[in-house]
């Protein structure tokens, strides 16, 4: 195998995508990634990073377009991190995530089960109701737009093409008021300077609209140039704008919110509906950035969820208790359990602006509070009979819905939800990967998968939502066989797609830092790719490893999606 050396320009035929969006090429027997590339493309590059078996290159020229390949409709979108697939015309991104989530399932979990089409959205553009703006200085001037991919380094845009209209007008005024008083960008690397981050929100239904400042320190204090003097303002000139907040980040690193949310002006939070529910959404809130999306993927929940008006809804990870209070006219009781205090305020409000009176929320480690809230997980005793359990309502199925984050489900809550008796699981997710993993623990343990059904939340992204529907075998009508045999997954052919060296060299040269073979071997089987059996077991029963830092571990599993292994 020919490896190029850096700088060398190669003329190349792009056969896939990477998880990342980046084309892939093979020169000679050599793998090259190419941001912008489409798969029918043929290219010529120039190799910027050449490893001993993959590199990455840049594109110089499409010699011959890919038929579906399109016209960039950014000014910056070349440069700008956000949109991956941009290059694409939307039914090849519709196809690319088909095949994702597809071949993500049976790879990780697998699952040969029939995918629905993915569900694409009615408008690829504008879609978004949320956008965070880093800030910056550039020649004596606040600037605002997006991190170049896998950088710190700011694109100016005080556009997107994803985000309302009016987002644009908004930003260019907060930026020219927040200059005019003296308000200095943040600068990380020489920790002085105090905006980091403008945030903005809008309800698609109601118009709504919030904006968010967020700084290093405390809103500044400067008679006349006082944060609240500036709220007043932006909120005179635009009158749509309902609420302005300062947030307090004093932390280093890519958190963009801090802990600390003070109302400037206005209501600190805006008011969006979805279907006939409406919802408070604050800047800390989590709430879905595509409207329509999100209701046609609350009516698919809803769908699978087959909710008589007798069932018992567990609603885990509810964060705000969108998808809850969604359900909770076709449910005899809705019960949510969250980890984070902020959001069940939330949650027990929005209950309460809607007049739902059938819905409650807990707050706490959804693996902890669930065997509280069900008599049926296991017999009530002294140590178990805790006071939730007793608010527990006495009839009806029992359904469980989640919607966990990007990390999927910890691995103690699904075998707390096999230790019960729901009959039915309704499971969102946004990261094929992790979804693969945790259905393969639940078919595992008894249940069946019905439907699959992919959501594109993220046009221009590579990433996709996904709904699926579980079953207990015993008792499921009308489901789809699964058959699972471990031994004849090709989960060793995961494996042998990159060597640890690989992985090693692949994280090294994008983020720099080295990783072990211990981080790299817990890793994978923490996404489900089994590791040979002699391979790392501990030497006693006792022994205890250290956990792989986050940084590294997401690191990894970014490789391994590079190389296509999950």
């Amino acid at each position: 195998m020919d490896i190029p050396r850096k700088n060398e320009e190669c003329i190349i035929a792009i056969e896939d995508l990477s998880r990342e969006g980046e084309g892939i090429g093979r020169y000679g027997g050599y793998t090259l990634f190419v941001k912008d590339a489409v798969p029918g493309d043929r290219v010529r590059c120039v190799v910027t990073k050449a490893g001993k078996t993959f590199g990455y290159a840049h594109l110089l020229q499409v010699i011959t377009p890919s038929p579906d390949r399109r016209k960039l409709p950014c000014p910056v979108g070349k440069t700008c991190g956000g949109c991956t697939l941009l290059s694409m015309n939307y039914e090849a991104q519709l196809s690319f995530k088909q095949k994702l989530v597809e071949e993500t399932l049976r790879r990780v979990g697998g699952v040969s089960v029939n995918v629905s089409p993915v569900l694409g959205a009615p408008e690829e553009f504008r879609y978004r109701n949320k956008a965070a703006y880093p800030v910056a200085e550039k020649d004596g001037h606040l600037i605002a737009g997006f991190y170049a991919q896998h950088s710190h380094r700011i694109v100016e845009a005080e556009d997107c093409l994803l985000s309302p209209p009016e987002f644009s007008a908004i930003l260019r005024y907060i930026l020219s008021v927040c200059e005019a008083a003296g308000i200095s960008a943040y600068d990380e690397a020489a920790g002085k300077g105090l905006l980091r981050h403008i945030l903005l929100r809008k309800g698609f239904a109601t118009g709504e609209i919030h904006v968010c400042l967020i700084g290093s320190g405390a809103p500044p204090k400067k008679k006349g140039a006082d944060a609240a003097s500036l709220a007043e303002k932006i909120r005179r000139e635009f009158p749509a704008v309902v609420g302005v907040s300062w947030n307090t980040n004093t932390s280093r690193g890519n958190a963009i919110l801090g802990n600390d949310t003070a109302v400037l002006s206005g209501r600190g939070y805006l008011l969006d509906r979805i279907g006939g529910v409406t919802y408070a959404v604050s800047p800390e809130s989590f709430y879905q950035v595509h409207p329509a999306q999100t209701k046609h993927l609350y009516d698919k929940v809803r769908e699978f969820a087959d909710l008589t008006g007798n069932e018992k809804v567990y609603d885990l990870y509810c964060g705000t208790g969108t998808i809850g209070l969604y359900l909770a006219d076709r449910a005899e009781r809705v019960t949510g359990i969250e980890i984070v205090p902020r959001a069940v305020e939330d949650a027990k409000a929005n209950a309460a602006r809607n007049g739902i009176t059938n819905a409650d929320f807990h707050t706490g480690k959804a693996e902890e509070v669930l065997p509280k809230l069900l008599a049926d997980l296991e017999p009530d005793t002294e140590e178990n009979s805790a006071p939730l359990a007793k608010t527990r309502p006495d009839t009806g199925e029992t359904v469980i819905i989640v919607d966990p984050p990007r990390k999927g489900c910890e691995r103690s809550l699904l075998e707390t939800v096999l230790r019960t008796k729901a009959r039915r699981m309704v499971y969102v997710s946004c990261d094929p990967a992790t979804l693969a993993r945790d259905l393969r623990i639940l078919a595992d343990g008894g249940f069946s998968i019905s439907r699959i059904q992919p959501v594109d939340m993220f046009p221009q992204s590579c990433h996709v939502e996904t709904v699926c529907v579980l079953s207990k075998l015993s008792e499921a009508k009308n489901h789809i066989s699964v058959k699972v045999e471990m031994d004849e997954m090709d989960l060793t052919a995961a494996e042998s797609k990159a060597t640890y060296q690989e992985i090693q060299e692949w994280v090294q040269e994008k983020y720099g830092f080295h990783v072990s073979h211990l981080n790299i071997a817990k890793t994978k089987r923490k996404c489900g790719i089994i590791e040979r059996q002699n391979y790392n077991l501990p030497k006693s029963e006792d022994s205890r490893s250290p956990e792989t830092p986050k940084e590294k571990e997401d690191a990894i599993i970014e490789a391994f999606k590079a190389f296509k292994m999950i």
